[in-house]
This record gives C-alpha cells, structure tokens and sequence, in this order.
C-alpha cells in the first residue's frame, strides 16, 4: 500500500532539512571497516575555515556527491572523506582584522595568545562551510572530518618533514621569493594574482665606461637599476658584439658593471640590451647564477629602500621609482618613456604587490619526487580527465622548481627545526627536543617560520586516514578512487599529492583524477564581485531548491567547457523538479490499493506501450551508468531529463491514461504495475543528482518486501535482460508515436485549438503497419485527440488535405472544415506583409555599402542568414495560404 500521499506543491526547504538529519541520523553516509563491499573513496578538496560557499564548491562538491550516492547505491563500500584547511595566511588575515577592531595586533598578544585567539576564532566561527555543504546534500562521512591542524595530521607533517629532511629533499637556501611586504611572508606562486595593468617602459641610457657610447635599456621598473650588476645583450647580436667585456656606469650609484652575453636575452624587445638585478627579477636570479653575478638586495622586508639603495634609503618603492626617474631626466639620461600593458602579481589576500625577494627559506628537493609523479600519469596508473589536462601537467612536473615551504607567520604547522646558539647546528626532529643533538647544548631555539599550507594538504589523501600509523582505513580506501578538483590546483596541490602519496605510501594517492571547469555568468564572464555578476549558491537553493540547483550545475557540466550559468537555467530544472513531483502525484493517485507484493509480474499482459517504456528505461540506465563512468556528467544529466520529460511523462503517462480509465481489469493491472515499477526505478536512477525529492517521493511509494528503508541505500538500477529484448516492441511503438506525432503537427500548422477534435486516414504501405496500427489504434485516437480515424491501404483522399509522412505510412487530415477559410486567409495575409516589410528592411540594409563594410563579418552573416529565414517562412506561409484559398 502506498505509505502517504504527496503534498501538492513540492516545498524544497522543509524536506531537504528532515531528509538530511534522517540520513546523517541513521549513518548513512559512514564507511564500515572492515566491509566485504568492494571499496570507494574519494577525499574532499578541503575549503579553507575561512570559506563561505561559493559556486566553485557548489560544482565541485556536488559532482562529487553524484558519484558517492552512486557508488554507495551500486553497492560499494563508500568513504567520502570530508574536512577543512587551516589556510594560513588567510586566516590569520582574519584575526588580524578582528585584533585591528578591538585596537589591537598580534605583537600585543605575543606569539601563544594570538595561536590561541585563532583557535578561539576557529571554534566560533571557522567552518561554516560545513554546514552549507550539508545543505548542498553532501553525503560526507562527517564522523572521520578531519582539520589540516589536528592532532592526528599535526603529527603526519612532522613524520613527513623529519623524513624529508633526513632523505636531504628539505634544504635551506638564500635565494628568490615571491614575498609580501605587508603580510611580511614569502608566497608560493599560486598566492599571487596577476592582473593586467598599463604601466610604462622607460629606457635609460648607460654610459659605456672609457667610450662616448651609452646603452639604452628597457624596464618596467626603474627603481630596480640601484641593485644591477650587470647589464646582458644576446651573444649573436651585431650591434652590441664589439662591448661584450666591457663595462657601463650604473647612473646615480656610480657603481661599475660588465657587459655580458646570455642567450636569454630577446633581441627583438626594447634595444635588446637588458639590465641584470638578480636579487629583484626571477629571471635575473638564474642569469646570475649562470654569470656568478653580486645579488644586491635594495629592499627591506616592507618594501622600503635600504642602506643599498644610498641616497633614496628610506623611500617606499614606488616613491623611489618617482625619484630615480625624476634624476635619471635631470642627468639626460632617461632616453623616452613608453605605454606598456603588463601583468602584476599582488598578494592574494591583501591585494599588495608582490616584491620578487632575496630571503633565507626552506624549500624541498622536487626534482626526484616529480620523476615518479611524471612516470605514473605517463603509465596510466593514475588517469586525468579530460585528457587534454595531462599535457599541461606533463609541462609542469617536467620544468619542476625546488617548492619554498616556509612562511613568515603564525598560523600553521612551525617548522620542526631548532637552531643552537653555541654550535650553529640545525636539530630537525618529530618530539620538541631539549637539547642540541650535536653540541648537546641547551641553547637551542624553534624556528618562528610555519610550513606553507600546501605543506600539509599534499599529505591530505592518506594523512586523513591516519598515516604514519598502519590503520584499517588506509589498508581499505588507500589509495583513493577519484579526486575531483577545479584546473586552477592542478599542480599546486595534486601534483604535490602525487609526489607526497607516491614517496611516502609508494602508490599514487588517486586512480583518476576529474578536472572540472569553471562557473561562469550567462555572459561567459569570470564571476567577481567587483562585476556585481556573483551568483551565491545559497541564495539559489534558497530560491529553487537544492535538487534544481544541483541539476543545472550537472547537466551543464561538460568536460572541458566552462559552465555559463543563468538563474532562468535554474529555474528551468526546477520546473523539472516540478514535472517530477506532478507525475509522481498522478500515479499515486492510480496506485491506491495498489501492493506489488501481489503482483505477479510474470502472468501480466504488456501493452507495446508498456514495453517500449520498460525498454526504454533499461537503455536510460545503461546510459546513465556508462556516463558516470566516464565522468561525462551532462549526458548522464541530459539522458535522465530526456526519459523523464519526454517518455515518461509526455508519453507513458499520456499513453497509459486510456489503459487506466478505460481498459478492462487485466490491461488496468499491467499498466499499474508498470507505472509503479517504472517511476521506482527512475526515482533511483535520478537519486544521485536529485537526492532530496527523489526520496521523499521513494518513500510515498508501495514498496516491494524487503525494499531498503531509504532510496540513498537502495539498489542502482542495472540492465534488465527481459526489457532489453523488447526492442522490436519499442521500435513498433515508436511508429505509432510518429504517427501521433505527424497528426499534432499538422493541427499546430494549422493552429487547429487543442480542444476540437478532428478526423484523420493513415495510408499503411505495408501489411505489418496496417496490423499494428489497428491494434494502437485507441491511443492514436486519444492523443491525437481525432473524432474519426480511418486506416487502410490504398484508401481514398479527400482532394484537399494536409500530409504528413511516418516511416511507412501516409497521414492525411482533410482541410474541409478543419478552419475557418476567411480568418485563416485574413490571419496568413497579414503574416505574409510582416515578413515581406523585413525582408524589405533587411535588403536595404545589406544593399548599404557602409554597413557592409563597418560592421563585423559575423554581423553582416548573420543578416544574410536572417533574410534567407525570412524567404523560407514566406514561402511556406504563402503555400498554406494556397491551400486555404482552395477550400473556398
């Protein structure tokens, strides 16, 4: 019996809440170790405790959750790994602002408090993400939730430091970085920004020393030139060939320095001679190792000119660019000033510009790490999807840079390193040691610098699962199914997890790895909110509900194309939702008393209507399983909204009315069953994209003995072998329906209204058709909505009729009555002078050398396509018209 009726209108809001305490309540979502399921896992990309849902973790964590609800209902073993990262910088931004308001700095607070106070903040505030994720339906298993700073993974990164240290793959070095002079830290490349900006080219004269030659070069940023140490011209380069060797004097410094040849240097750009400051310009930094180059450092750690810098000590950087220039001219020796767009790195939380920065840093040996993690993408152990992705990784591991991995600020993992004040030594170790493990001196102190945030996310696959410890969870779900992750931390966090998962457990942390693109607005323009185009996820689910959202994101999301996203998109997936939940209102209202315990399906008689949708349900479910396999989300999305709109509800539904109405006892009771049989498995089958309606739907239906007490842990449909072989079925049905179709065509050419009934003739050229169409014939006669309805071979037409062709079979509708001949020609007259007025409109237009000339090409096309429309609606508007006229 059905357990209850459905609501009229489908509130999203009050069923999404119980559907997911229900769910949580009773452990669903929780992985069993041990399990005799075969496994599946995957770890969730942690958001920042910072973080407020955006659209980026809408399409991310809903993918993901897709392919967790159809494992866990495909019969696996399930463990979605959740959890938050610390986000160093940002969070301590955070705190920071929050000390500002009161006042205060973190100076004030001294080292402990401030750690304390962001503990403090992280237990009020921090990871409000969570629970808009649960409100997105994420089927996490939120019992093993894990937090880049806990204890457990506190104690992975020192085992992994300790390690890497030992192994000489951490090392300390003093070289370039990017560095922010506000937050005072070093930044790994992905914390900075680049935008573009105008900016200048200013070229500067160098006097050649003991000559009347001066050198002109080109820079974006003349305040650097207090630090040169050389300037460099391409070896092969004529103009320049005769001053290789020699020297030039550094204006306003009065600092001499040689000319050398690289092959670095572009002979096309500026003058093609360039000023060398290794220890301001990352390229600069190489060239000068090549060339055992001095690295002048003219900056303090705020940006400020130093003591290097003579007389502009004391100067910000970008007064000092003022200053230098101003003398440069007054010296005749600023050459000319040039417009130049150029691309400026900024901090990516306090939007500063970034200063490229000499400074004494941690880093880790890559090279040996990178060569594994190359090799295993190469030999297929670990896929990326698409693959156009594993080139752009291929690039990246193969021009690998040694990783800066210490940060200059508070919040994080410190650095498990103590210095000793009498031996010098350096003690890297996993317990706070007490003494020097050299000198055995108790004179040793912690390095401040904590460890880049990235530092323990690369740990994150196998960290969250207890490593360095031997647990059952790493034996059972290590290493993990599939990480879905945006393009944008492709290198700076899997490629890390690739080279930490394959050094530390010896196998690739993932099997498949799905690059997903991103969300745009309607326009195709990157979401900001200086553009006022953001879309807040919350507000949409707010406004539409959960499964619409989740729906769009999925049915938009194809591989490799960025997803154009519109609130109308959404919108329209809800009225889908709607679709949904009306069907499902019609049929149990038809399923009162109904028991399918009480059927026995093997003796019901099934209609060619029953069997092509049964058959057609089998195809949607391979369809959808080999979709998701493939990670080729919309197809699975768009094969789920074609069945259910399309063939089940404009279709089955429509075509079963006639057998429940108005068919004998054993035809109601096949198309009961079918109908009951049909939306529980398609209420299945759309669970994973659509969990909340789709359950409390589920539970509203009869239920078989020993159904599943929730749809989240019932069965995902499979192929069916019986329903495969009704193909022939399916095919004899589909005529019928273009039968129908062809009919519904000609009544909206001629706009007869949907409430008047008309006649029709099918012409059948073969006996089979004939056949078939006699035994159909009372839904032909209902969905086409005809009074009379003749089928036959050969058989006679009226002279004026509409034609419409259905595999072998001819539709005629007579014409004779079917309009009202003055209106229709009255109507078609006008429609007729409209489109000729366009065409006139158009034609003048393209006939205008000015437009054809000014305007883009695709424009003036578009034009021309428009007026070749405009022909062809003429031309069938004025054959109806024709025909109209010959009724008279």
């Amino acid at each position: 019996m059905a357990n209850k009726e459905l609501e009229k209108v489908y509130e999203p809001k009050s069923v999404e809440q119980k559907w997911y305490q229900e769910w949580e309540g009773k452990g669903y979502f929780h992985a069993t170790v041990p399990s005799d399921k075969p496994s599946y896992s995957i770890v969730i990309p942690p958001p920042n405790i910072t973080g407020v849902l955006h659209m980026g973790h809408a399409l991310n964590n809903t993918l993901q959750d897709i392919l967790c609800r159809w494992k866990r209902m495909s019969g696996y073993n399930v463990l979605w790994m959740p959890g938050t990262d610390h986000a160093g910088i940002a969070t301590q931004n955070v705190v920071e602002r929050q000390l500002a308001a009161e006042g205060k700095d973190r100076f004030e607070l001294g080292r402990e408090g401030f750690i304390e106070r962001v503990w403090q903040w992280k237990g009020e505030s921090g990871g409000q993400i969570i629970g808009q994720l649960k409100r997105l339906g994420a089927s996490c298993d939120w019992e093993r939730e894990r937090f880049t700073m806990d204890a457990g993974l506190s104690t992975a990164v020192r085992e992994v430091f300790v390690r890497l240290y030992q192994e000489k793959l951490i090392y300390r070095d003093n070289r370039l970085i990017n560095w922010c002079p506000r937050c005072h830290t070093a930044l790994s490349d992905i914390e900075v920004e680049h935008e573009e900006k105008a900016g200048n080219l200013w070229h500067l004269r160098y006097p050649v020393v003991g000559t009347d030659e001066y050198l002109v070069v080109a820079t974006t940023r003349p305040e650097t030139m207090l630090g040169d140490t050389a300037v460099a011209v391409h070896p092969e380069d004529e103009r320049y060939s005769h001053l290789i060797g020699k020297k030039v004097m550094l204006p306003l410094v009065n600092r001499e320095i040689p000319i050398i040849a690289d092959d670095y240097v572009d002979r096309e750009f500026g003058t093609g001679v360039v000023k060398i400051t290794p220890a301001h310009d990352f390229n600069d930094f190489e060239m000068g190792l090549r060339h055992n180059l001095d690295r002048i450092n003219v900056f303090d750690e705020s940006g400020v000119v130093n003591a290097a810098g003579k007389q502009y000590e004391g100067m910000d950087r970008f007064a000092a660019r003022k200053q230098v220039v101003a003398d440069l001219e007054a010296a005749g020796l600023l050459e000319k000033i040039q417009d130049h767009a150029l691309s400026v790195g900024g901090c990516y939380r306090c939007k500063t510009v970034v200063e490229p920065y000499m400074s004494l840093q941690w880093y880790v040996k890559v090279g040996p790490l990178a060569e594994r993690a190359l090799a295993a993408v190469k030999d297929g152990r670990t896929r990326i999807v698409p693959q156009q992705w594993e080139n752009t990784y291929y690039d990246w591991m193969e021009n690998i840079r040694d990783w800066c991995i210490s940060r200059q600020i508070w919040w994080g993992h410190r650095i498990p390193a103590w210095y000793c004040d009498h031996c010098g030594h350096i003690t890297v170790a996993k317990e706070d040691p007490t003494s020097c493990d050299q000198c055995g001196s108790d004179e040793i102190r912690q390095e401040t610098d904590v460890l880049d945030t990235w530092f323990s996310s690369a740990l994150w696959p196998f960290s969250t699962m207890g490593w360095p410890e031997k647990t059952p969870e790493l034996a059972s779900f290590y290493p993990t199914s599939c990480l879905v992750t945006g393009f944008d931390i492709l290198f700076f966090w899997v490629a890390r997890m690739m080279m930490m998962g394959l050094h530390f457990m010896d196998e690739v942390p993932f099997t498949d790895v799905y690059i997903h693109a991103l969300v745009r607005d309607a326009q195709g323009q990157k979401m900001s909110k200086s553009k006022g185009n953001v879309i807040d996820p919350l507000t949409v689910i707010e406004a539409y509900g959960t499964d619409a959202f989740r729906f769009t994101l999925a049915a938009f999301a194809a591989q490799g194309r960025d997803i154009k996203l519109a609130e109308e998109r959404i919108a329209g997936y809800r009225n889908f939702a709607n679709k949904i939940w009306n069907a499902s209102r019609f049929a149990m209202m038809n399923l009162e008393g109904f028991d399918p315990n009480q059927v026995d399906a093997a003796s019901l008689k099934l209609s060619n209507a029953d069997r092509w949708i049964l058959y057609r349900l089998n195809e949607a479910a391979t369809s959808v399983d080999s979709a998701l396999t493939g990670f080729r989300y919309n197809e699975a999305a768009s094969e789920l909204y074609r069945f259910t709109w399309s063939e089940f509800c404009d279709w089955y539904i429509e075509l079963a009315k006639d057998d429940l109405y108005k068919g004998d006892a054993e035809r109601q009771a096949a198309a009961k069953y079918v109908l009951w049989l049909v939306l529980e498995n398609l209420l299945r089958l759309l669970h994973p994209f659509m969990p909340f309606i789709t359950e409390e739907i589920w539970q509203a239906l009869p239920k078989k003995d020993g159904a599943a007490e929730s749809i989240m842990i019932s069965g995902f449909p499979t192929p069916c072998e019986e329903w495969a072989g009704y193909a022939s079925a399916a095919t004899e049905m589909e005529l019928v329906m273009e039968v129908i179709k062809g009919i519904r065509n000609i009544r909206g050419e001629m706009e007869v209204p949907p409430s008047k009934q008309i006649a029709a003739i099918l012409d059948c050229k073969s006996e089979a058709s004939l056949a078939l169409l006699k035994k159909n014939e009372v839904y032909v006669m209902s969905l086409a909505r005809l009074s009379d309805l003749a089928i036959g071979q050969g058989i006679e037409r009226p002279a004026e009729a509409s034609l419409q062709v259905a595999g072998d079979v001819e539709i005629i509708v007579p014409l004779r009555g079917l309009v009202n001949v003055e209106e229709e020609e009255k109507r078609l007259g006008k429609e007729i002078a409209k489109i000729e007025k366009d065409i006139e409109f158009l034609s003048k237009k393209l006939e205008n050398p000015s437009f054809v000339e000014r305007a883009p090409a695709d424009v003036v096309e578009k034009e021309r396509e428009k007026i070749a429309e405009f022909g062809s609606k003429k031309k069938l508007l004025e054959e109806s018209l024709e025909k109209i006229q010959r009724l008279k």
